[in-house]
């Protein structure tokens, strides 16, 4: 992808929020111009502005400088990216495109720094005109199907907002099934998936498209609450002895750079890093062994969170 000039004519004001103090404006590169009757700008701009609320010091990345917008080869399809960073956010980023025969898309994140092992925000839509397929999660760190901890302390508060939307699996209760289970998800996508996933498919309808934006809206809430409530994984009683000792510049360095050495380089994994019994003798990826594997044709949580899916088809 070519590099992009920062001084594109779409531009994006965000909105400084009506309980807060004016204060410079931070300009996103996502254009707002109302077109169709659906569009995923709303739901940026819904992310720019709470993020803003949040925290007041989100401003532009430096990738923002080289992506902005870039039209597509037919002359007529857009794609819009802008890129921000904040105080325990490393990077929050968002890809849309908008085409003339109706497809959108929208690839949107939001990654905690290193040094908080928070979830990654995580929306993967994609819209034609009949047709919608979405990925919508708080994306786990660590094997939420096994490490229960790490569950107990991220999940188990969400699970009632993750009912609320997915398909319930106690048929027993009167949940509506607003966006229920999409079909057949693989075991290898599920090691990144989260009790809360919700994963679905639905033909277009306002309605629909209603029901996403208060899903994509209560899940980004949720979001923004679980980084203003976490602290620091290096934060731990080894280091305030060290502060002690020999002051806090120095404490930082020792627990940064040597106690937890590599945190910065989290996430470098390759694909055979997690997913070993793909690996040949010589060390490269068996690419005839089938990478579908088993797969999940129902919602493999039960209504509590706890993992049932062992019987796979």
């Amino acid at each position: 992808m070519e590099s992009l000039s920062s001084s594109s004519s779409f531009s994006t004001t965000i909105k400084p929020h009506p309980l807060l103090p004016r204060a410079k404006k931070v300009r996103c590169s996502c254009s707002m111009k109302a077109a169709s009757a659906f569009s995923y700008q709303k739901f940026i701009q819904f992310a720019l502005d709470e993020t803003k609320y949040s925290t007041s010091a989100l401003i532009p990345s430096s990738l923002q400088e080289n992506f902005s917008t870039l039209k597509a080869m037919d002359g007529k399809t857009e794609l819009r990216m802008c890129s921000f960073q904040a105080p325990k956010i490393r990077l929050l980023r968002s890809l849309s495109i908008e085409a003339s025969d109706g497809i959108q898309v929208l690839d949107f994140a939001v990654f905690p720094e290193a040094e908080f092992d928070l979830p990654i925000f995580c929306a993967n839509f994609f819209t034609s005109v009949n047709t919608n397929i979405v990925v919508l999660d708080l994306n786990p760190l660590h094997d939420v199907i096994n490490e229960t901890h790490y569950k107990e302390k991220y999940y188990k508060s969400l699970i009632p907002l993750g009912l609320k939307y997915s398909e319930c699996a106690d048929l027993t209760t009167d949940c509506m099934q607003l966006l229920p289970w999409g079909g057949k998800l693989t075991s290898e996508s599920l090691k990144f998936f989260s009790p809360i996933v919700i994963w679905t498919k639905f033909s277009s309808s306002q309605e629909k498209h209603n029901t996403l934006f208060s899903a994509f809206s209560e899940y980004y809430k949720a979001w923004l609450n679980l980084m203003d409530q976490t602290t620091e994984e290096t934060d731990d009683p080894g280091y305030h002895i060290l502060k002690r000792l020999i002051g806090e510049t120095r404490a930082k360095d020792v627990v940064k750079r040597f106690l937890f050495n590599g945190v910065n380089e989290l996430g470098s994994k390759s694909f055979l890093d997690y997913f070993p019994e793909y690996e040949c003798k010589d060390g490269s990826i068996n690419e005839k062994r089938s990478i579908v594997g088993k797969s999940f044709e129902n919602r493999p949580w039960d209504t509590e969170g706890v993992f049932i899916g062992d019987t796979c088809s």
